[in-house]
C-alpha cells in the first residue's frame, strides 16, 4: 500500500512539473524579434498562396491548387501562434494585397513572371519556396520557444516538399532551377530527400 501511494504521489509530482514547464513557456513574453518574424511569415505564406492561386487560375495545373491549399494551412498555423501570444494579424483578407511593402512588390513581380508561361510560373513557385526556406532558417535562430520551432519545422518541411515538386515539373520541361537564396549544397540535399509528412502542415 505504501509503495502504491508513493508511486502515485511521485507520478503526480512529475505530471505537475511537466505541466508547470509548459505553462511557464506559454507565459514567457514573446520578444519583438519573434513578433516581427511571425508577422512577416504570416504574409509570406499568404504571398505563396496568392501567387499559386493566380497561377492555377491561368494554367489549371493541379499542383498550384494543392500547394495553395497547403499554404493556407501554413497561414493558419502562424495565425494560431499570433493569437496565442496576442499578436495582431498582419495579413489582409484580400488576395494580392499585403501590408508589408516588400512582399507587395514581390507579389507584383512574381505574378507578372507567372503570367508569361507555365514554365515561368513554376520557376516563380520554386523561387518562393527557396526564399521561404531561407527566411525560416533565420527565424529559427531568433527563438527558443518549442511551439514556434515546431511550426517553423513543419513549414520548412512543407516548403521542401513544394520545391521538390516544382523542380520535378521544371525538369520535365527541360529546365533546371538554380537556387537564389539557399545554397546549392542545401538545395541538392533537399532534392535527394523523400517528401515528408510535415506534421499537420
Amino acid at each position: 500500500m505504501k509503495k502504491n501511494l508513493f508511486a502515485t504521489v511521485l507520478t503526480l509530482i512529475m505530471f505537475s512539473s511537466c505541466s508547470n514547464d509548459n505553462d511557464n513557456q506559454s507565459s514567457t513574453p514573446i520578444t519583438q524579434a519573434e513578433i516581427d518574424d511571425l508577422k512577416f511569415l504570416r504574409e509570406e505564406e499568404k504571398l505563396a498562396r496568392d501567387v499559386y492561386l493566380f497561377s492555377y487560375d491561368k494554367y489549371q495545373v493541379s499542383s498550384f491548387s494543392s500547394i495553395s491549399q497547403s499554404e493556407q494551412k501554413h497561414m493558419n498555423s502562424v495565425l494560431n501562434l499570433m493569437t496565442k501570444y496576442g499578436v495582431p494579424d498582419s495579413a489582409s483578407t484580400e488576395i494580392g494585397v499585403f501590408n508589408n511593402t516588400d512582399l507587395q512588390a514581390l507579389y507584383t513581380s512574381l505574378t507578372a513572371q507567372s503570367n508569361i508561361s507555365l514554365v515561368d510560373a513554376l520557376k516563380a513557385g520554386a523561387t518562393i519556396e527557396d526564399l521561404d526556406i531561407n527566411d525560416i532558417d533565420d527565424f529559427i535562430s531568433n527563438t527558443t520557444k518549442s511551439d514556434l520551432l515546431n511550426v517553423y519545422d513543419n513549414l520548412t518541411c512543407g516548403s521542401k516538399n513544394h520545391i521538390r515538386s516544382y523542380t520535378s515539373q521544371l525538369s520535365s520541361n527541360g529546365v533546371t532551377y538554380i537556387p537564389q537564396f539557399i545554397s546549392v549544397e542545401y538545395y541538392n540535399t533537399i532534392l535527394s530527400e523523400s517528401n515528408g509528412g510535415c506534421g499537420k502542415n
